[in-house]
């Protein structure tokens, strides 16, 4: 619905800085947010054509904004999907429809890292030109790997490109896929700075660049005006990518002293996106998960949890970050997560929580200072919910509370969406477990 004005009326606002909430009315006028407070009202009675909500015991606050989440994977159990069972224009589609699943879980800005076929550009595009719903994007295009690979090993091609990675090698190599990525639209550069290397598995993910690599990237995307992201795992590639110039870390797990001084030193913002770990380690015997993997997340996120306090106590912004996208963090369900993983293992206060996961996820998007916060002049994100999340964050998640949700002003539909059925081909099929004689046959 567009309107000419929207007045949220007497609600409770939590304004997305860390302020306590108080009561105020909010008018939006062509998309941004004109007044907060008395002023609201008195414009508002100027307006002839507008739309009024009445707030009364509701909270107003800035939409969340997921920085880490994946559109384009359709929640893949494994990564065979997204390399070998994908098409480019279905994929496009049915993130549309997954789009939609946001903006009803309260969403209403991502950072998508990196996409199969580069399409989630296409999407962001066409959802800034109103071609299709969705929340506001920023976008990666493939994720920069070396021959190492990322995380699915002998999966991975040597060159070239593998579901969401690109395989490059070589200065000429690498400083043309940067500027290939850019002149295509990435709004970021994603690198994958740590890979798995099979026969080192034990030693968990290692960098896989050199220093010359990682700064090289850094300077050909920064003369392009073009911030540069990592998946940094671990103490080493953490530093390496900070003092390489990167702009944000996605992970930064597992810092040590001297990482973390170099991370508070530059303020390099950070996106733990530690609710896969926190998902995978409390319910992954629920959905059959490997009982030594979920062992070994749970273990990085609480070995992880005190350097990542120190840094945000130092004053380096953590961002939320869901990595929705996968069958462990299906869209709509989890994207107020991150949140609760950092009252709880953090020590953050609700409020500090939904800062991270609005205000400071505005750098993600590119557009500091304009989205996630409550005040005048700002982008009209926001939406109405029954509950005081800064009481307790894990309201949000609770999604049958969202009232209203409202992106670049205008009021979305939170109608449920039609059911979908299964793609053919679109999942890796089994035959089951392992049929031994014991199976069969034992008790």
């Amino acid at each position: 619905m567009n309107a000419v004005a929207i007045l949220i009326d007497n609600g409770t606002v939590i304004d997305g800085l860390g302020n306590p909430p108080f009561l105020a009315s909010v008018l939006i006028e062509q998309g941004r947010i004109s007044a907060v407070g008395p002023e609201a009202a008195t414009r508002a009675a100027s307006f002839d054509d507008k739309v009024s909500i009445d707030a009364s015991g509701l909270t107003v606050m800035p939409g969340l904004i997921d920085a880490h989440c994946h559109l384009a994977f359709d929640d893949a159990e494994s990564n065979s999907e997204l390399f070998f069972q994908r098409r480019n224009a279905l994929s496009a589609l049915v993130a549309s429809y997954n789009a939609k699943k946001l903006i009803r879980a309260g969403v209403t800005g991502m950072l998508d890292p990196d996409s199969t076929f580069e399409n989630m550009i296409d999407l962001r595009d066409a959802i800034e030109t109103g071609v299709v719903e969705g929340p506001r994007m920023a976008c990666g295009a493939y994720a920069l790997i070396t021959s190492i690979g990322g995380t699915a090993g002998r999966l991975i091609a040597d060159r070239g490109v593998t579901g969401y990675y690109m395989a490059v090698s070589g200065d000429d190599e690498i400083r043309a896929e940067v500027r290939r990525q850019i002149k295509h639209g990435a709004d970021w550069i994603k690198v994958h700075v740590t890979g798995v290397v099979p026969r080192l598995a034990h030693r968990g993910e290692m960098c896989a660049w050199t220093d010359h690599e990682l700064a090289l990237i850094c300077e050909t995307a920064h003369e392009l005006d073009t911030p540069v992201m990592g998946h940094c795992r671990g103490a080493d590639a953490t530093l390496r990518a900070t003092n390489a110039g990167f702009d944000l870390l996605l992970h930064a797990t597992l810092m040590d002293e001297k990482t973390l001084e170099a991370v508070v030193a530059r303020k390099v913002p950070l996106v733990p996106t530690l609710t896969f770990q926190a998902n995978l380690s409390e319910f992954g015997a629920k959905v059959g998960s490997n009982p030594a993997l979920m062992e070994l997340f749970e273990r990085e996120l609480i070995d992880s949890a005190p350097m990542l306090t120190e840094a945000y106590r130092a004053g380096v912004p953590l961002l939320c970050g869901s990595e929705s996208g996968f069958s462990m963090v299906p869209y709509g369900h989890w994207h107020y997560r991150e949140m609760e993983v950092f009252v709880n293992h953090l020590g953050l206060t609700p409020l500090e929580a939904i800062r991270c996961a609005t205000s400071e996820g505005s750098l993600a998007l590119r557009l500091d200072g304009k989205v996630g916060r409550i005040e005048a002049g700002c982008e009209a994100d926001l939406m109405v919910l029954d509950g005081n999340p800064a009481q307790d964050v894990s309201l949000l998640g609770e999604i049958e509370r969202i009232r209203h949700v409202i992106i670049r002003g205008e009021l979305q539909d939170l109608s449920p969406l039609p059911s979908r059925q299964p793609l053919p081909g679109w999942r890796v099929g089994t035959i089951g477990n392992q049929l031994t004689r014991d199976v069969a046959f034992g008790d």
